[in-house]
């Protein structure tokens, strides 16, 4: 059983929730999963059990023949020079009205999966590739800011810390992601 594997098991109950008493959670009106496919660089998280010590993490996104995505998560241990900690699972759409919740799922053992966990876009930008997202759970214990690009402009980061109370989620828990500048990659 390797790391990623263990972490993800430590993680399964907090993961897969209870009884929700949270206030609902809005999310983006529509998701173009083609558009949103790609490399993300994660900026910052909440912490995690199943990404702890991780830096440099990314998630990358395909869509399947079968409109299902892929999802490839990738960290370095440690330092950005650490070993290299990977896993590999799968979302499906939840709403197909918006495409911005989505139920992911990691194989642990086997080929079946052992939980999934919700993935619900709150926040996306505008441009072409969409920029940003902001990516949280309904129960308030997960949130992602993700970009594009391992860096964020400072401005675009405190706007989306400045919504996050609307939303009910806590900025100060937030931990921000050591990603590799432009020239290291």
């Amino acid at each position: 059983m390797n790391r990623a594997t263990i972490l993800l098991l430590l993680a399964l109950i907090p993961f897969t929730g209870c009884v929700d008493m949270n206030p609902p959670l809005d999310t983006v009106a529509f998701v173009d999963l083609e558009r949103y496919a790609g490399l993300w660089y994660e900026i910052a998280r909440y912490p995690n059990s199943f990404e702890q010590g991780c830096v440099g993490t990314t998630a990358e996104y395909t869509i399947n023949d079968n409109g299902t995505v892929r999802v490839e998560n990738t960290c370095r241990l440690g330092t950005l020079d650490g070993n290299e900690d990977k896993i590999v699972g799968q979302a499906r759409v939840f709403d197909a009205e918006t495409n911005a919740k989505l139920k992911v799922s990691f194989v642990l053992i086997g080929s079946l999966p052992l939980f999934e966990g919700d993935y619900w876009i709150l926040e996306l930008g505008d441009e072409e590739d969409y920029g940003y997202a902001v990516v949280g759970s309904p129960n308030r214990n997960f949130l992602w800011i993700l970009s594009r690009t391992p860096t964020m402009d400072e401005a675009l980061y405190e706007g989306i810390l400045s919504r996050l109370p609307d939303k009910q989620f806590d900025p100060e828990r937030l931990i921000l992601v050591e990603q590799p500048s432009p020239t290291e990659q």
